[in-house]
């Protein structure tokens, strides 16, 4: 196998935190429904004042990925792990890694009052500027496991909807989730009905209330799991995820996973 033709992996940006380490165990089941490795990457400072602020940082990030490769492979999960320490702006430098990604994965860490800023920065710039899809991982939440967490996702008018839509379905069943189809009454049934053809294994039901998952988590407090949205949309990651890493809506603890081409 040549390196053009290696699996593209799925990527997740480690930083240390709790929340980084729960977007890789969460990433786990995307790489192996891809038979594609999971990769750790963590991504230290550009420069340095002084050679021991540089092995300080170096050190973190070591730290930082041991520990990550521990969790993921604490799970047992037969999962091939690759590991990276880059260096550089942590966007710009995940941007690059998403050329060649499956999928970006980062922790809702950062996001909010310092929005332009360090991972908060990096997970609005990858949503908005990222080659693959980018998965934005918030902490695990304490909704008991016996209730049922959505993935919702909204069929509208856009070039990309289809390709959203199926993306929610094939999250819906990698994670044995029921999905909220959002659109516009008087054509919404007729299109669920098409995707439960396609995908007998996956409960969808439909909510004509219009085309709008911010809004529909704003207003509802179903527990949300997963929001899929596309690429032209990217704006909307801080309406769903919330500023401060903490979601506006009310019940909702919503990840969100921006579907790109």
């Amino acid at each position: 196998m040549t390196e053009s033709d290696a699996p593209v992996p799925v990527v997740v940006a480690i930083d240390g935190s709790d929340t980084a380490i729960h977007a890789a165990l969460w990433a786990i089941d995307e790489a192996i429904a891809r038979s594609v490795p999971l990769r750790l990457v963590c991504v230290t400072k550009a420069t340095h004042p002084s050679a021991e602020d540089y092995y300080a940082d170096i050190h973190h990030a070591e730290n930082a990925i041991r520990a990550a490769r521990d969790a993921v492979e604490s799970t047992g999960q037969p999962v091939k792990i690759e590991t990276a320490i880059l260096s550089g702006p942590p966007a710009v430098s995940l941007i690059f890694e998403s050329e060649n990604a499956d999928l970006v994965c980062v922790g809702t860490v950062g996001i909010g009052r310092n929005a332009r800023a360090i991972l908060g920065s990096t997970a609005i710039e990858l949503a908005e500027k990222a080659r693959c899809p980018v998965a934005i991982i918030r902490p695990e939440d304490e909704i008991p496991r016996d209730t049922p967490q959505w993935v919702v996702v909204a069929v509208t008018d856009e070039p990309e909807s289809e390709s959203v839509v199926e993306r929610a379905m094939d999250e819906a069943r990698l994670r044995e989730a029921p999905v909220l189809m959002l659109g516009h009454r008087g054509r919404l049934d007729d299109i669920v009905v098409q995707w439960k053809a396609r995908y007998p294994d996956v409960h969808v039901y439909p909510v004509t209330n219009g085309a709008d998952v911010a809004r529909f988590l704003k207003k509802h407090d179903e527990p949300v799991q997963l929001a899929v949205i596309g690429g032209s949309r990217a704006e909307e990651v801080m309406q769903i995820v919330g500023p401060y890493g903490h979601s506006p809506f009310r019940g909702t603890a919503a990840s969100v996973l921006v579907v790109r081409h």
